[in-house]
Order: structure tokens, then C-alpha cells, then sequence
């Protein structure tokens, strides 16, 4: 038995590649249905708990529209939000086969760990509120849907899994309210969701890369919501959002020894999940104290497959629909200081398979937060979460990618181990009144 050379050029099929930048895109734009919610830094801080019917600032027109009812004064909102995100492959074994005319001529196993594959990216907010008049509002917002990337060296001896892999989006949102009576306000938006990404893949020991690929899309979705008030302590919210599928022009390149394909031009055609909240405020008893919570459905069951223009179907999927829970509770401690608290639970889209890529699991957001009033027209909002993730078992394999094609010669790879990702976010907003 001899080795195969991994020096020579590599060719890898179109629907590989167009695959390969269509999971970047679909998993990382919510990381891999990790929907993150970085709209607010007061929504941060209580875990995202009753975010669509609380109304303390005009970040809320970004979860229910109908909220801009709740607001007699004009009311701007701007700040960002720091993700630190921290993603770790543990017990990983790496297999490579290496075949030559149909026969194994080569095979070789290897550890396969990786202490932090994750990056610090930041993700800003601007929220416009303006009432017209006792009945209609309008409001405009700009924020990051999501920004992230997972980044590992590219010496790791599983790169043909997990590279580099960076996803940033942004949203452009036009809003508008109504309210019926003293009790019911009716709220409409439409979303411009715009996204860019880059993917990179390379083989090793050689470097030779396998993929390299920026690709951008953007669609039109459209927001509902409603808001029913009990009397002033107590209120519910119900939002719905719908995603829009997102049209991806890819420009696809590989490069070996010499250049053998790309750049392939192709529109991913790319569905993304609806969502519906539920949530309630209320304030106990006329005390400092309320008590808030959100009960969200994200539809990912819709993503069970990926098709393109030209490649038609690339890959089909076994996602779930996803579900987060979150309970929490303000304090208005004086007229300065404003402290809050938050848990959420949030359930993993993927549930067969998995990757090392861009971890995913089961969540539990753990919040803090608060609020310092300068006057009587402005404050400052601070939120911090820790996101805690769980073990989750991977195994990846690429079953054949051609060396040498003229003479019948390639390989067989495969990664067993185990992943987990957890994540740090915080951040400040700047609220004003006028």
C-alpha cells in the first residue's frame, strides 16, 4: 500500500460547493437556529422576557409594531451590542482514507480537538418612534439581524469542515400603529433583510484550498402585531413575523495546484422560519416591581431543504421547529435606577445533524441589566447575558473528494467528537425623548 499525494489539484462537484456556502448562510444568518436578538440592550437584560408588549423604549417596535401605541412622545434609541461567542470541538477523532483505483491504500486517524473556534464581531441598533397623533405612530429602525463568524487556524487538521465561516445581516424596518380603542392597537411593518458571507475550506497537510466564496442576498418580509391592554399595570403582546426566502449570489472560486473550476455563478434560493411571540407585562400590585415573560414558536421545520436556480435541490434537511421560554422581572428602584433579570430557554433546530462548523444545542440565557436616568427625557441602558450551551455529538463525513480524477484517485474523510458553544453578550443603548 502506498500514500496519496494531496498535492496535486482538487476538483470538488458543483452542488458541494453551492451546499457549502447555502449551510453557511442558512445556519449562521441564526446560527444554525440560534435566533439572536441583539434589537435592544434593555431586551438583553432581561433575557428578551415580554419584549413584544413592554414598550420602555423604541427598540420594541422591532418585535410587535403595534407597541409604537404605547408612546406620546417622539423616541429615538441607539446603541450596540458585543458578542463574544465561544465554540469548542472536544474528544474529536479524524479518520482519512485514501483510495486508488477503487482500492484503500491509505488510512490514518488523528485527535481532532479545537479550544476556540469563536470571534468577537459587534452588532448595532437605531430605533425611531413618532407618534402622529392619539391614534397612529410610525417609526423606522436599522440593527444587525446577526454577526458572527467561527474562525479556525487554518493548520487544524479537520479544515475541510470548519474553516472560516462569517455571516453579518442587516435589517432596514419601516413600522406603523393604530390604536382601535383604550384597550386594543394594531401595528404593521415590512423588513428589508440584506446579508453578506464569506466561507473558506482547505485540505491539509497540503493548504490546498478548497473552496473560497463571498456570497450576498437580501429579501422583503413583513411584520403583524397586536396589543391588548387589561388597564395600565397589565397588558399582552402578540407579534407575528414573516421570513422572507432569501435570493444568495454566490461567487465561487477553488483553487489547488492549478486553477480547475469556479468561479460558479448561482442564485440560492434559501427559506428562513417564520415567528409568532406571545408575551405578558405586568405591574404588581402598583409596587416598583413587575413581572414580564415571552413565549416565542420559530418555524424552522420550513428549512427542510435547499435548492438553487441552476443546481435545483442541493441538500435536504431535519430541522425542527424551535420554541424559547423566557421569564423575567424589572425593578424601578428610584427615580434614577431601573434593575432587571431575565432566563430563557431556547430549543435547538437541529436534531440529527450536526456540525462542527457552527455549533448548535439546546440554550439557557442567563440576563442582567439596567437603566440610568440623566433626565427626565434620556437614559442609558445596560444589558449582559450569558448564553450557556450543551455537549452535542457530531459526526461529519465527505465521502469522496477527488485528487487525482485521471487516475481514479481520492479520499474519504470523517470527524467524530463532540461540541459546544456558549456566548457572552453586552452592551449599552442610549434612550431620548423629545
Amino acid at each position: 500500500m502506498g500514500t496519496v499525494s494531496f498535492n496535486h489539484s482538487l476538483r470538488i462537484t458543483r452542488n458541494t460547493s453551492i451546499f457549502g456556502i447555502a449551510t453557511l448562510l442558512s445556519q449562521q444568518v441564526f446560527s444554525a437556529g440560534f435566533q439572536l436578538n441583539a434589537q435592544s440592550n434593555a431586551g438583553l437584560g432581561r433575557a428578551f422576557s415580554g419584549d413584544a408588549v413592554i414598550a420602555d423604549n423604541a427598540s420594541s417596535m422591532s418585535r410587535n409594531p403595534a407597541t409604537m401605541s404605547l408612546f406620546n412622545q417622539t423616541s429615538l434609541s441607539v446603541g450596540v451590542i458585543r458578542l463574544q461567542s465561544m465554540v469548542e470541538v472536544k474528544d474529536a477523532v479524524y479518520q482519512r482514507d485514501a483510495y486508488r483505483q477503487g482500492e484503500l491504500a491509505y488510512s490514518s486517524s488523528a485527535a481532532a480537538n479545537y479550544n476556540d473556534a469563536g470571534n468577537t464581531v459587534f452588532a448595532p441598533n437605531l430605533h425611531l418612534v413618532i407618534p402622529i397623533d392619539k391614534a397612529f405612530a410610525v417609526g423606522v429602525n436599522a440593527y444587525s439581524n446577526f454577526g458572527t463568524s467561527t474562525d479556525y487556524d487554518s493548520h487544524y487538521i479537520a479544515s475541510e469542515f470548519a474553516g472560516k465561516s462569517e455571516v453579518k445581516s442587516y435589517n432596514l424596518g419601516l413600522s406603523a400603529s393604530y390604536r382601535v380603542d383604550e384597550q386594543i392597537s394594531l401595528g404593521i411593518g415590512l423588513d428589508i433583510i440584506a446579508a453578506t458571507g464569506k466561507l473558506e475550506r482547505q485540505i491539509q497537510p497540503s493548504h490546498t484550498q478548497l473552496l473560497a466564496i463571498e456570497a450576498k442576498g437580501w429579501g422583503l418580509g413583513f411584520n403583524l402585531g397586536t396589543v391588548y391592554e387589561i388597564d395600565e399595570n397589565n397588558r399582552f403582546g402578540l407579534a407575528y413575523r414573516y421570513s422572507p426566502e432569501i435570493e444568495a449570489y454566490g461567487d465561487i472560486d477553488y483553487v489547488g495546484y492549478t486553477k480547475v473550476a469556479g468561479p460558479i455563478d448561482d442564485t440560492l434560493l434559501i427559506p428562513l422560519p417564520d415567528m409568532l411571540e406571545f408575551s405578558g407585562f405586568h405591574q404588581l400590585n402598583h409596587s416598583k416591581f413587575a413581572l414580564h415573560y415571552s413565549v416565542q414558536w420559530i418555524g424552522w421545520k420550513t428549512f427542510d431543504r435547499l435548492r438553487a436556480e441552476q443546481s435545483g435541490q442541493i441538500c435536504r434537511y431535519e430541522w425542527r421547529d424551535g420554541w424559547h421560554f423566557a421569564l423575567g422581572g424589572t425593578w424601578n428602584l428610584d427615580k434614577r435606577w431601573t434593575l432587571r433579570v431575565g432566563y430563557m430557554y431556547d430549543t435547538s433546530a437541529q436534531h440529527k445533524l450536526t456540525s462542527i462548523s457552527v455549533p448548535d444545542s439546546h440554550r439557557q440565557f442567563f440576563s442582567f441589566g439596567s437603566t440610568y436616568r440623566l433626565s427626565i427625557d434620556s437614559d442609558i441602558d445596560f444589558g449582559f447575558t450569558y448564553v450557556l450551551g450543551q455537549d452535542v455529538d457530531v459526526d461529519e463525513a465527505k465521502p469522496i473528494i477527488p485528487v487525482d480524477p485521471m487516475n481514479g484517485s481520492y479520499i474519504s474523510t470523517r470527524i467524530q467528537g463532540v461540541s459546544r458553544a456558549n456566548a457572552l453578550l453586552m452592551g449599552l443603548n442610549y434612550n431620548i425623548r423629545f
